[in-house]
């Protein structure tokens, strides 16, 4: 059910895209308290991006999930920038992230919806 897609200006190598969303998925899942099976990370990485007039390294998450609590979003905010940080080596006010509640009947799986 998550979905965390994330987008950076910065050139990743392939082991680098594989440990991360590797990471990626495991914190999520380990947050929200979901089965990593339902977990799905995307990484795209080294379009041309600005962030503050600036294209110093950078990134931007989306996460969206059936039944994301606001109240859990500091907490995901201050997680998920630690892993770009760790990651990435990005500072956290280089990354945004934008954060989506998704309704059970408006999310499809396996032929069908949650």
């Amino acid at each position: 059910m998550p979905v965390l897609k994330i987008l950076t200006n910065q050139s990743l190598d392939a082991a680098t895209q594989k440990t991360l969303i590797s990471r990626a998925s495991q914190e999520v899942a380990a947050i929200l308290g979901k089965p990593e099976r339902y977990v799905m990370v995307s990484v795209e990485h080294n379009p041309a991006m600005l962030f503050g007039g600036s294209d110093a390294p950078l990134a931007y998450l989306e996460l969206k999930s059936i039944g994301l609590p606001e109240t859990r979003t500091p907490e995901l905010s201050s997680s998920l920038c630690k892993l770009m940080h760790e990651q990435l080596g990005l500072a956290a006010d280089r990354v945004y992230i934008e954060f989506a509640d998704a309704p059970r009947a408006m999310w499809g799986w396996n032929g069908g919806t949650f």
